[in-house]
């Protein structure tokens, strides 16, 4: 009977329940309006500020690029590229590869 997002912070808190060095979150925004997006982001950000390393599965680029220190791209299961936001975002292999340039 609970929201979605509210079910997504239930399931990222029990995970957090096991005391983790390494989160991985895989496809956390799926299903989510903005609202909630934007407080899962925040979540993450508090995860993180705390000493887990967090590993995030996602294709809401907009959440990636706002909170990764670091991002792999694959393309077909193969390493794309890897880099800081900006790098993956200036990417032309990127571009080309989701963007059909």
């Amino acid at each position: 009977a609970m929201p979605y997002g509210a079910l997504k912070r239930l399931e990222i808190a029990r995970a957090l329940a096991t005391q983790p060095s390494i989160l991985l979150l895989d496809e956390p925004a799926a299903g989510l309006n903005s609202t909630e997006t934007a407080a899962l982001e925040q979540l993450i950000r508090k995860v993180a500020a705390g000493g887990i390393t967090v590993v995030l599965v996602e294709h809401d680029m907009k959440l990636v690029m706002s909170i990764s220190d670091r991002i792999l791209v694959l393309d077909y299961g193969r390493k794309l590229a890897e880099g800081t936001p900006r790098e993956i975002r200036d990417n032309p292999d990127v571009i080309a590869a989701y963007l059909g340039g």
